[in-house]
């Protein structure tokens, strides 16, 4: 007995076989037409859909490489069920290196999309429903906007059960408690009922290897444990689940020096950095305000007054998982 038809936009995926499906975007001004490639595995066997999708910001390049090597090992050659891959999703930004469309519109902030909206709007409308309808599951690969260097880590809303037993499969170093942002693709896939765990790991126009091998060990566990595809689940170490959080911020201008590593955990009063003038005049200490882990780091070299410096974890809300 055949399993039930397939259709991703417009096309039938056959069973057994890999499918390379097209989104076409826009065409340039040069009437060159912009295509962001799909590539489908489907299986003999009936089962689930996961969708593994990164670039939606364009210069987040970590996680375009994580599925680069789900590829490259055949991980997303199920034995049940099918495997979508989206490695480059803001094609325009990705070629260019930003973030934004190039109608300036940030990707993540304009779904469901519209039919007759701004460029990024239409391009969110057709995902939405040419794609997002045939999937179960998603993993959506980010990493920190601009000089932000995460840790790598899954953020999900804490109260999703399923959510959280994913999470602690794809076993990150942290898992942090992280509500949902109006018109971005998570928020609109809950409403549709789908699975989302979202990675994030290391900055922007940034290959970070030890970010990279977290991604693919995290998704090659989901993998397995929902039955996709055999294996051995590795899990590395329990991950800190922070329910709670808040940014200590720069009191002063200057040239920023950090003094402690991403992921650590700190006492009150440590001293995390330090702001200096170029003259050699001024210096002045930033220290921990609690005891608390670090789990993400603005790492450029200078800051202004009120600028975010370390994300932390507010300590009476954090516990393990």
């Amino acid at each position: 007995m055949s399993n039930k038809p397939l259709i991703i936009l417009g096309k039938n995926i056959p069973e057994g076989k890999r499918t390379i499906l097209d989104i076409e975007v826009a065409k340039l001004h040069t009437r060159t037409t912009v295509k962001v490639p799909v590539i489908v595995e489907r299986s003999l066997e009936e089962g689930p859909v996961i969708l593994l999708l990164a670039g939606v910001h364009g210069d987040e390049v970590n996680g375009v490489s994580i599925i680069r090597e789900i590829i490259n090992q055949k991980l997303n050659v199920p034995k049940k069920g099918t495997i979508i891959c989206i490695p480059v999703f803001n094609i325009f930004g990705y070629l260019i290196q930003t973030r934004e469309f190039p109608d300036g519109r940030d990707l993540n902030r304009m779904f469901p999309g519209s039919l007759n909206g701004s460029l990024a709007s239409q391009f969110a409308y057709q995902f939405t429903k040419e794609i997002a309808p045939f999937v179960d599951y998603v993993i959506d690969y980010h990493t920190g906007g601009g000089e932000r260097d995460n840790i790598a880590q899954i953020r999900l809303e804490s109260s999703e059960e399923k959510t959280l037993e994913l999470a602690n499969v794809f076993n990150s170093p942290f898992v942090v408690n992280s509500g949902y942002i109006a018109k971005s693709l998570r928020e609109s896939l809950n409403k549709m009922g789908k699975t989302v765990l979202l990675f994030e790991g290391g900055k922007s126009k940034n290959l970070n290897p030890t970010v990279i091998n977290h991604g693919i060990r995290g998704t090659k566990n989901v993998l397995i444990h929902l039955g996709f595809i055999d294996g051995e689940i590795t899990l590395t170490e329990k991950p800190i689940f922070i329910k709670k959080a808040k940014w200590i911020r720069s009191n002063y201008s200057g040239m920023f020096k950090i003094l402690v590593t991403n992921g650590s955990r700190v006492k009150k009063k440590d001293i995390l950095g330090v702001i200096q003038d170029p003259f050699g005049e001024f210096k002045k200490r930033i220290y921990a305000t609690a005891d608390c882990h670090i789990f993400c780091i603005n790492k450029t070299p200078i800051v202004n007054k009120g600028e975010a410096l370390f994300h932390v974890s507010v300590e009476e809300e954090e516990e393990s998982i």
